[in-house]
C-alpha cells in the first residue's frame, strides 16, 4: 500500500463491493485521507456443511475497521439512501451488476471500477479466467470511470501483469487485486486533487462472460496446454472435472502437462512408475490431486492404483 498519502482535499467515498478480491482495495482506501461514508456487500449466506450464515470478506474487513455497512445484491434498491448521502466519488471491485441513472451520476466525480483485464479485452465479470483459458501469457488490470455499459467506460490507470505457467485464476487474481489496491488509491488521490484525465478505450473488445459448472469440463481430446489452460482457468471456481466413460464425475484439482512418457490414447489411463497419467491429444498429462465424486481429495496415484479395470477405464 502507498504510505504518506497526502491531498488537499480528501474526499467523501462510497464503496461496493464483496469477495476477497475487493478487500486490499477498501483496506488501501480506509487506510488514506478520505472518507468512507457507506460499503454496500451481497448480504451473508449460508457457508459450510451447517450451512452458517456468513459474511462477505469485504463485510469482515469493514466492520474490523469500523465503516458502515449496508447489504444490497444490487446497488437499485439503495439508490434514494446512496443519493442522499451525496459522497464524492464511488469505487466499485468486483460487486457484480450495472449502475444505471440517477444514481450512476449522484457522487460528483461518479464511479470509478477496478477490472482485472487491460480493457477493452475481457470486459464481464470472468476475465481472470477467460485470459486464462485463452492460453494468455499478459493480463492486467484496469481503473475506468464507470458507465451504463458493461466496461466501457473511459480509462484513468491501466497496469500489465505476467500470467505465470503454474498461475490459476485464484492465485493470479489475488496478485491482482494487491496490485490493483495501490493503483485505485492513487486514482483516488489524483481525482480529489484535480491531476487526472481519463482516456478512451483503444481496440477490439472482447468478452468474458461469468462461466458455469460446463466450462469446468475437461475434453481429453484437446491438447494438453488447451486442458492444462482450462484447468487452471477454472480453479478454484467453478472447478475443473473430468467424466468416466461410466459417467462417474472426476475433479481435477491439480496437474501438469507430461513432459516424457510414452503416449496414450486420447483419455487413456495409466500409472507410470509414481505419476497418475491420461492420455491427451498429445502428451500425457500428469494427475496430481483429484475428487472423485462423493469423496474427498486425495492424491491422483493413490486414486488411480485403486480404480477397478484400471487399464480399460478411460475419460470420455
Amino acid at each position: 500500500m502507498r504510505q504518506n498519502r497526502r491531498v488537499t482535499a480528501p474526499l467523501r467515498l462510497l464503496f461496493a463491493g464483496s469477495p476477497r478480491a475487493a478487500v486490499p482495495t477498501l483496506e488501501a482506501l480506509a487506510g488514506g485521507p478520505h472518507t468512507i461514508d457507506a460499503v454496500i456487500t451481497r448480504p451473508p449466506t449460508p457457508q459450510g456443511r451447517k450451512r452458517i450464515l456468513t459474511p462477505t470478506p469485504v463485510e469482515v474487513s469493514a466492520v474490523e475497521r469500523g465503516l458502515p455497512v449496508l447489504h444490497a445484491r444490487s446497488l437499485t434498491p439503495l439508490q434514494d439512501e446512496l443519493i442522499e448521502r451525496e459522497a464524492d466519488l464511488g469505487v466499485i471491485v468486483a460487486f457484480g451488476g450495472l449502475v444505471r441513472e440517477p444514481l450512476l451520476s449522484a457522487p460528483r466525480l461518479g464511479w470509478i471500477n477496478l477490472h482485472f483485464s487491460l480493457l477493452p479485452a475481457y470486459r464481464g465479470a470472468a476475465p481472470v479466467q477467460h485470459a486464462l483459458i485463452a492460453g494468455e501469457t499478459t493480463t492486467g488490470l484496469s481503473v475506468f470511470h464507470l458507465t451504463e455499459g458493461l466496461d466501457e467506460g473511459d480509462l484513468y490507470a491501466q497496469r500489465p501483469h505476467p500470467i505465470g505457467a503454474h498461475d490459476t485464476a485464484g492465485s493470479l487474481l489475488d496478485r491482482l487485486a494487491i496490485e490493483g489496491a495501490s493503483v485505485v488509491a492513487d486514482v483516488v488521490d489524483r481525482l480529489a486533487a484535480g491531476t487526472i484525465e481519463a482516456t478512451p478505450q483503444e481496440g477490439q473488445p472482447t468478452f468474458a462472460p461469468k462461466l458455469d459448472r460446463a466450462d469446468g469440463r475437461l475434453r481429453f481430446t484437446e491438447s494438453a496446454s488447451t486442458i492444462s489452460a482450462r484447468l487452471r482457468g477454472t480453479t478454484p471456481e467453478p472447478g475443473a472435472f473430468g467424466e468416466l466413460d461410466d459417467g462417474t464425475v472426476v475433479k481435477v484439482l491439480d496437474a501438469t502437462i507430461g513432459h516424457d512418457g510414452a503416449p496414450l490414447a486420447p483419455g487413456a489411463l495409466a500409472l507410470d512408475g509414481r505419476r497418475a497419467l491420461v492420455g491427451t491429444a498429445d502428451r500425457p498429462l500428469e494427475l496430481v490431486t483429484v475428487q472423485p465424486a462423493g469423496k474427498q481429495a486425495m492424491s491422483a496415484l493413490d486414486w488411480m492404483r485403486g480404480l477397478r479395470d484400471r487399464e480399460t477405464r478411460r475419460f470420455a
